[in-house]
Protein backbone atom coordinates (compact mmCIF):
# COMPACT_ATOMS: atom_id res chain seq x y z
CA UNK A 1 0.00 0.00 0.00
CA UNK A 2 2.99 2.28 0.84
CA UNK A 3 4.63 1.63 -2.73
CA UNK A 4 1.06 2.80 -4.04
CA UNK A 5 0.85 6.06 -2.56
CA UNK A 6 4.29 6.87 -3.25
CA UNK A 7 4.29 5.90 -6.64
CA UNK A 8 0.69 8.19 -7.20
CA UNK A 9 2.63 10.90 -5.49
CA UNK A 10 5.23 10.85 -7.56
CA UNK A 11 3.33 10.88 -10.89
CA UNK A 12 0.92 13.83 -9.11
CA UNK A 13 4.29 15.59 -8.77
CA UNK A 14 5.78 14.97 -12.01
CA UNK A 15 2.43 15.72 -13.78
CA UNK A 16 2.85 19.50 -12.16
CA UNK A 17 6.36 19.15 -13.08
CA UNK A 18 5.55 19.28 -16.73
CA UNK A 19 1.92 21.16 -16.44
CA UNK A 20 1.87 23.79 -19.85
CA UNK A 21 -0.81 25.67 -17.89
CA UNK A 22 -0.07 28.56 -15.42
CA UNK A 23 -2.16 30.69 -13.18
CA UNK A 24 -2.61 33.82 -11.07
CA UNK A 25 -5.35 35.15 -8.77
CA UNK A 26 -3.14 38.11 -7.91
CA UNK A 27 -2.94 39.96 -11.44
CA UNK A 28 -3.18 43.49 -11.32
CA UNK A 29 -5.50 45.86 -14.07
CA UNK A 30 -4.79 49.22 -13.88
CA UNK A 31 -6.70 51.76 -15.87
CA UNK A 32 -6.79 55.54 -16.48
CA UNK A 33 -9.25 57.70 -17.72
CA UNK A 34 -8.44 61.08 -16.79
CA UNK A 35 -8.49 63.75 -19.58
CA UNK A 36 -5.53 65.55 -19.57
CA UNK A 37 -5.25 68.52 -17.55
CA UNK A 38 -7.84 67.33 -15.06
CA UNK A 39 -6.91 67.78 -11.44
CA UNK A 40 -9.13 65.07 -10.90
CA UNK A 41 -7.65 61.59 -11.53
CA UNK A 42 -9.76 59.13 -12.76
CA UNK A 43 -7.56 55.92 -11.92
CA UNK A 44 -8.35 52.61 -9.97
CA UNK A 45 -6.32 49.08 -9.68
CA UNK A 46 -7.64 45.64 -9.44
CA UNK A 47 -5.28 43.52 -8.07
CA UNK A 48 -7.38 40.57 -7.68
CA UNK A 49 -7.20 39.74 -11.48
CA UNK A 50 -7.34 35.69 -11.94
CA UNK A 51 -5.84 34.27 -15.03
CA UNK A 52 -4.85 31.12 -17.02
CA UNK A 53 -2.16 30.88 -19.69
CA UNK A 54 -1.42 27.65 -21.40
CA UNK A 55 1.86 28.24 -22.51
CA UNK A 56 1.40 25.03 -25.42
CA UNK A 57 -1.12 26.90 -27.24
CA UNK A 58 -1.32 29.98 -26.57
CA UNK A 59 -4.90 30.28 -25.13
CA UNK A 60 -5.10 33.12 -22.59
CA UNK A 61 -7.71 33.79 -20.10
CA UNK A 62 -7.83 36.86 -17.96
CA UNK A 63 -11.23 37.68 -15.34
CA UNK A 64 -11.48 40.52 -13.40
CA UNK A 65 -14.47 41.23 -11.00
CA UNK A 66 -15.94 45.07 -11.53
CA UNK A 67 -16.14 45.56 -8.02
CA UNK A 68 -12.55 44.91 -7.28
CA UNK A 69 -11.23 48.24 -8.73
CA UNK A 70 -10.52 50.36 -6.01
CA UNK A 71 -10.17 54.60 -6.64
CA UNK A 72 -8.70 57.17 -4.32
CA UNK A 73 -11.95 58.73 -3.66
CA UNK A 74 -15.06 56.52 -2.24
CA UNK A 75 -17.10 58.07 -4.40
CA UNK A 76 -15.67 57.57 -7.56
CA UNK A 77 -15.67 54.25 -6.96
CA UNK A 78 -19.34 54.46 -5.86
CA UNK A 79 -20.58 56.33 -9.63
CA UNK A 80 -18.16 53.66 -11.14
CA UNK A 81 -19.87 51.04 -10.36
CA UNK A 82 -23.52 52.62 -10.14
CA UNK A 83 -23.31 54.60 -13.05
CA UNK A 84 -21.14 53.89 -15.07
CA UNK A 85 -20.04 49.94 -14.96
CA UNK A 86 -23.53 49.13 -13.64
CA UNK A 87 -21.53 45.99 -11.34
CA UNK A 88 -24.45 44.60 -9.63
CA UNK A 89 -25.95 43.72 -12.91
CA UNK A 90 -23.04 43.19 -14.66
CA UNK A 91 -20.24 42.09 -12.22
CA UNK A 92 -17.01 40.75 -14.52
CA UNK A 93 -15.27 41.67 -17.47
CA UNK A 94 -13.04 39.40 -19.32
CA UNK A 95 -10.79 38.57 -22.23
CA UNK A 96 -10.57 35.34 -24.46
CA UNK A 97 -7.75 35.38 -26.49
CA UNK A 98 -4.57 33.92 -27.68
CA UNK A 99 -0.74 34.98 -27.13
CA UNK A 100 0.47 34.49 -31.06
CA UNK A 101 3.37 32.58 -32.02
CA UNK A 102 4.65 32.22 -28.02
CA UNK A 103 7.55 29.80 -28.47
CA UNK A 104 8.77 29.88 -24.52
CA UNK A 105 11.36 32.26 -24.78
CA UNK A 106 11.53 36.30 -23.69
CA UNK A 107 9.25 38.41 -25.62
CA UNK A 108 7.03 40.83 -26.76
CA UNK A 109 4.33 39.08 -28.43
CA UNK A 110 0.94 39.60 -30.74
CA UNK A 111 -2.45 39.28 -28.32
CA UNK A 112 -5.38 38.97 -29.74
CA UNK A 113 -9.38 38.28 -28.60
CA UNK A 114 -12.48 38.86 -27.37
CA UNK A 115 -12.83 41.83 -24.73
CA UNK A 116 -16.11 41.69 -22.61
CA UNK A 117 -16.75 44.84 -20.60
CA UNK A 118 -20.18 46.03 -19.09
CA UNK A 119 -21.97 43.18 -21.39
CA UNK A 120 -20.39 43.78 -24.53
CA UNK A 121 -17.45 41.71 -26.74
CA UNK A 122 -15.25 43.55 -28.70
CA UNK A 123 -12.03 42.06 -30.42
CA UNK A 124 -8.72 43.15 -29.55
CA UNK A 125 -5.53 43.32 -30.55
CA UNK A 126 -2.44 44.38 -28.62
CA UNK A 127 1.35 43.12 -27.78
CA UNK A 128 2.70 41.69 -24.65
CA UNK A 129 5.64 41.34 -22.56
CA UNK A 130 6.28 37.82 -21.58
CA UNK A 131 9.23 37.03 -19.67
CA UNK A 132 10.43 34.86 -16.41
CA UNK A 133 10.23 36.40 -12.93
CA UNK A 134 11.67 33.96 -10.51
CA UNK A 135 9.74 30.83 -10.52
CA UNK A 136 7.08 33.17 -11.98
CA UNK A 137 6.14 34.09 -15.98
CA UNK A 138 5.20 37.73 -15.86
CA UNK A 139 2.41 38.47 -18.73
CA UNK A 140 2.55 42.41 -19.17
CA UNK A 141 0.68 45.14 -22.03
CA UNK A 142 -1.84 47.23 -22.22
CA UNK A 143 -3.99 48.58 -24.39
CA UNK A 144 -6.99 51.43 -24.74
CA UNK A 145 -10.51 51.42 -25.03
CA UNK A 146 -13.15 53.72 -25.99
CA UNK A 147 -15.83 53.79 -23.86
CA UNK A 148 -18.78 54.15 -25.93
CA UNK A 149 -17.46 50.86 -27.51
CA UNK A 150 -19.00 49.31 -24.54
CA UNK A 151 -22.10 51.16 -24.32
CA UNK A 152 -20.84 53.49 -21.36
CA UNK A 153 -21.64 56.85 -21.86
CA UNK A 154 -19.65 59.69 -20.78
CA UNK A 155 -22.32 62.37 -19.20
CA UNK A 156 -21.57 66.09 -20.60
CA UNK A 157 -21.16 66.94 -16.82
CA UNK A 158 -18.58 64.46 -16.72
CA UNK A 159 -16.40 65.63 -19.91
CA UNK A 160 -14.08 68.08 -18.22
CA UNK A 161 -12.71 64.44 -15.74
CA UNK A 162 -13.90 61.66 -17.88
CA UNK A 163 -12.09 60.64 -20.77
CA UNK A 164 -14.71 58.85 -23.94
CA UNK A 165 -11.24 56.38 -24.24
CA UNK A 166 -9.37 54.51 -21.09
CA UNK A 167 -6.03 53.28 -21.23
CA UNK A 168 -6.33 49.49 -19.39
CA UNK A 169 -2.24 48.14 -18.46
CA UNK A 170 -2.36 44.54 -16.97
CA UNK A 171 0.43 42.65 -14.29
CA UNK A 172 0.04 39.02 -14.38
CA UNK A 173 2.04 36.96 -12.30
CA UNK A 174 1.25 33.41 -13.40
CA UNK A 175 2.49 30.17 -11.73
CA UNK A 176 2.99 27.04 -12.59
CA UNK A 177 -0.88 25.25 -12.12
Amino acid sequence: MKKVIIITAALLCCGIGFSQKMLTRSGEIKFDATVPGATDMVNATNSTVSSIFDKATGELVVQAMVKSFKFKLPLMEEHFNENYMESDKLPKANFKGKVLGYDGKSGNYDVEGDLTIHGVTNKVKTKMNIAPEGSKLMLSGGFTVKLSDYNIAVPALAKKTLAETAKITLKLPMENK
